[in-house]
């Protein structure tokens, strides 16, 4: 496989790291993170005037990007900067859906969004759902020309800054059914929406969302009543595609940062670069960093080239390694610079703290490795050709052990 950037992506790499490298520096985002908002509105409209948001989303959608290795040169690059805004949550999750599932008046929101105008994000996880994403409970009752929302939604990020929720309710089924789940638009000013607000241990902020009786016409859905799971789905692996990439980008400043402060910092009358155990350290920092660029960009490839049965198993190996590894690479920074590791003046004290979170985002990597397992049997069960060496009694145990996994 080849993994060279295209030219355009290039381009859009080298002006990215340009703008940040002039704009993000340790100082700034100590700012951003003491701010109320949790996000510079300033940085967002430069990095949306830049077409960073529009990389994020196909043509057909109004942007020009979208695919796998779009996601992952742009995250990258926010990762190695350590950005806190809301792209993930805005961009990836709740403008994907808008663009996957909107009807045409739903998509002109598409367009304010890639111009920085437009602040959205996903309400969707619950406090009982622990991150299983068929986990609604919020229920969404249709009455005469309208819908009503009632439930609570947990750790919805930018909803204090959003202009326009997206909400997950379920109109038919019991929790843990695929079926059934249904999203909506819903304006951040709705009346029956409390928020309760707090900031985030990496930067930006979040709140629990509380539905009361709040009322929506019915063409505030997105899609097909009932029909919105597989949609939420490929939206949570290309942002896990989204995470990886931000480790990734993480895992190489810390490396490099640390292999500058080894050049620098004396001991004993010479650089402690000249130490073996030091220098080991920094080998396996770079080891772990390399081994979790080939996975990533493995998975990005996957999601361009349409094997999405595959990338979502794929994309949960990528999420847990990576993120797994950047706590150890994280860890190791934070043992060379000693003290100063912990201090914010320094930006490994953010990383260390961004990688422990990275393990936690979008589904804990025990629960990747939940999915990972239920991949691996389902695919155990669908190995009919090896009926000659599989006795049948064995093959049902198989398949009963696949139905269970996918009700877990």
């Amino acid at each position: 496989m080849n993994f060279d950037l295209t030219e355009e992506r290039q381009m859009l790499q080298d002006s990215l790291r340009r703008f940040l490298r002039d704009k993000y520096d340790t100082a700034a985002r100590n700012k951003i993170l003491e701010s109320d908002t949790g996000f510079s509105a300033d940085i967002w409209n430069g990095l949306a005037e830049l077409g960073v948001i529009g990389a994020l989303f196909t043509e057909d959608q109004g942007g020009f990007g979208g695919a796998g290795f779009d996601i992952a040169v742009v995250f990258e690059e926010l990762g190695r900067a350590g950005v806190v805004e809301p792209f993930l949550d805005t961009a990836i999750l709740g403008g994907g859906l808008i663009a996957d599932l909107g009807n045409d008046d739903q998509q002109a929101h598409v367009e304010e969004l890639i111009g920085g105008a437009l602040q959205v994000a996903f309400a969707h996880g619950e406090p009982t759902s622990r991150y299983d994403l068929n986990q609604v409970t919020s229920t969404a009752k249709v009455d005469g020309d309208n819908v009503v929302l009632n439930g609570r939604k947990a750790v919805v990020v930018n909803a204090e800054n959003a202009d326009m929720l997206i909400v997950s309710a379920r109109e038919s089924g019991e929790a843990g059914d695929e079926n059934g789940i249904s999203l909506f638009l819903v304006p951040a000013d709705t009346k029956g929406i409390t928020l309760q607000g707090y900031a985030l241990l990496a930067g930006g902020r979040a709140a629990e969302v509380t539905l009361d009786d709040v009322t929506v016409p019915a063409s505030a859905r997105l899609g097909e009543a009932g029909k919105a799971f597989k949609a939420i789905e490929a939206r949570v692996a290309a942002a896990n595609v989204a995470i990886c990439a931000e480790t990734l980008g993480a895992m190489e400043t810390a490396t490099r940062l640390t292999r500058e402060y080894l050049m620098t910092r004396k001991q004993f009358g010479k650089p402690i670069s000249s130490h073996q155990m030091v220098q080991q350290m920094l080998a396996d920092m770079a080891m772990k960093t390399e081994a979790a660029r080939c996975l990533v960009h493995s998975v990005a490839s996957m999601v361009d080239n349409g094997r999405a049965k595959e990338a979502g198993k794929k994309a949960a190996m990528a999420k847990c390694f990576a993120t797994d590894v950047a706590m150890e690479v994280a860890t190791d920074a934070v043992q060379v610079f000693g003290g100063y590791g912990f201090m914010e003046d320094y930006p490994i004290a953010k990383f260390f703290r961004d990688a422990k979170i990275l393990q936690i985002y979008e589904g804990t990597n025990q629960v990747q490795r939940m999915v990972i397992a239920r991949h691996l049997v389902r695919e155990c069960a669908e190995l009919e050709h090896l009926a000659e060496f599989i006795p049948v009694e064995e093959q049902e145990s198989y398949h009963e052990e696949a139905e269970t996994t996918q009700e877990v």
